[in-house]
């Protein structure tokens, strides 16, 4: 069989798990059984097991098999999307119980004739004067209030990351990132033409050294972080820190965009507050309320606020005019306050349950957050640990997702504690205690 061939079979095994036909967790027959079957040599399935390998879309488990990755369907510029599976802690949208009523009390009257008329018209990426005051009386914090002129906005958080990134960093330049950070932002660089350089990190977020290190090496246009409830690790960084890394911003000449997405459950001032003149804060409306109403906040400084609204118009990523007027209801009547407040309460209490179940495991937590880190025992390994519990029907991310290059990959996984419902969360998280304790030898035996 021709080299071509070989990778022939390794694309038709990719296209299957891409399709859904094969999902993580599924086991791959042993190598003998697929080369009888496809009617080729041992030699020749061994290839194709090692491109798979090669390519992450599957991981082999000493005696006891090949398994599609937990990452398998995971690409640099698109990140996977929610799937059909018993107990979803991959991905993050709280949702309450009563926040459907609560949505729907304070959006009554949008269907009426006058209402909707302006919801339906055509939007442009700064809204109106009254849902940007709105947005900026909303988005006030402790110490620091954006003024209504300063507003942009996007469809969705995500394209607010895009925005801010392709108005101040020029096709080929340097961004530097936490090096665990929002999957989505590697998917941004690729398609914007920006080079990733991870920083390393500590408790208390970047280190102010990697920072300088990173510019001294080759200039960096900008940063991108998540200074309050990081995602991954929940961390929050220390007013020391968020002191020491403006002061180094101003020294080297940098913008830092900031990622304020989670910032909600904590009451901490962005950067911003610190460096107006140099910070660009980014927020959206999706975890605060529904994932299903949607509306990104890009907060410049007025010297940038022309590009980043040049940088929507020309990505395509104006929100819509009835997203804009439900996002102001919501906002203006104090609806999208009272489900942060009560979104609080609900992600301190999951964080409480999931001390308990996994109590004794090496975990990294902020008892305010929505998801947590935990540290793998030495038996296992990241993707085959998310592979084993998607095989108990879990979904989990496995810490490769979060890494801006492998080698900033630790031996973790996330959970993410918001989409399940108190059951199912302490049903998962049992089921998943059970895994950690088990060795190889013992889950041969089950299943």
């Amino acid at each position: 069989m021709s080299n071509s061939e070989y990778l022939r079979l390794a694309d038709t095994i990719a296209a299957e798990i891409a399709s859904g036909i094969l999902k993580p967790g599924d086991r791959l027959p042993p190598q003998r059984t697929f080369a009888y079957e496809r009617k080729i040599a041992v030699s020749t399935a061994s290839r194709v097991y090692s491109e798979l390998l090669r390519r992450g879309l599957v991981v082999g488990e000493v005696g006891r098999g090949t398994f599609i990755s937990g990452e398998a369907r995971r690409g640099a510029a698109a990140p996977s999307e929610p799937r059909d599976v018993r107990i979803d802690l991959e991905f993050n949208y709280p949702t309450l119980p009563n926040q459907t009523a609560l949505v729907s009390r304070s959006l009554q009257g949008l269907d009426q004739p006058i209402s909707l008329d302006a919801a339906l018209r055509q939007a442009t990426s700064i809204g109106t004067r009254s849902v940007r005051e709105t947005a900026a009386s909303y988005l006030s914090k402790p110490s620091w209030s954006p003024a209504p002129e300063q507003l942009v906005f996007t469809g969705n958080g995500r394209q607010s990351i895009a925005a801010a990134l392709a108005a101040v960093i020029p096709y080929g330049g340097r961004c530097g990132v936490e090096a665990l950070t929002y999957p989505f932002i590697k998917g941004v660089a690729v398609h914007l033409g920006i080079n990733l350089v991870p920083l390393a990190m500590d408790s208390a977020g970047v280190q102010p050294d990697a920072l300088r290190k990173a510019h001294e090496d080759a200039l960096l246009s900008a940063i991108y972080v998540q200074p309050a409830v990081h995602n991954p690790l929940g961390t929050t960084m220390t007013a020391a820190r968020r002191q020491e890394l403006v002061r180094i911003a101003e020294e080297l000449d940098l913008l830092i965009v900031e990622d304020n997405v989670y910032s909600f459950l904590e009451d901490q001032p962005p950067l911003a507050a610190l460096a107006p003149d140099r910070c660009i804060v980014l927020d959206s409306l999706s975890k605060k309320i529904a994932p299903g109403l949607t509306l990104g906040f890009v907060v410049p400084p007025l010297h940038l606020r022309e590009s980043v609204m040049a940088a929507v118009r020309s990505g395509g990523w104006t929100a819509s005019g009835f997203a804009f007027a439900a996002a102001e209801r919501l906002m203006a009547d104090g609806t999208a306050a009272e489900l942060a407040r009560l979104k609080r309460i609900d992600a301190q209490a999951r964080q409480r349950l999931a001390a308990e179940c996994l109590s004794g495991f090496e975990m990294q937590a902020n008892p305010n957050c929505y998801h947590l880190w935990l540290t793998l025992p030495p038996h296992w390994r990241s993707q085959s640990f998310v592979a084993a519990a998607a095989r108990r029907d879990i979904a989990l991310t496995p810490s490769t997702t979060f890494a801006v290059t492998a080698g900033y990959a630790p031996n973790a996984v996330r959970l993410a504690l918001a989409a399940p419902t108190i059951e199912q969360l302490e049903t998962g998280l049992r089921i998943l205690a059970g895994l950690l304790r088990s060795t190889n030898h013992e889950l041969e035996a089950t299943e």
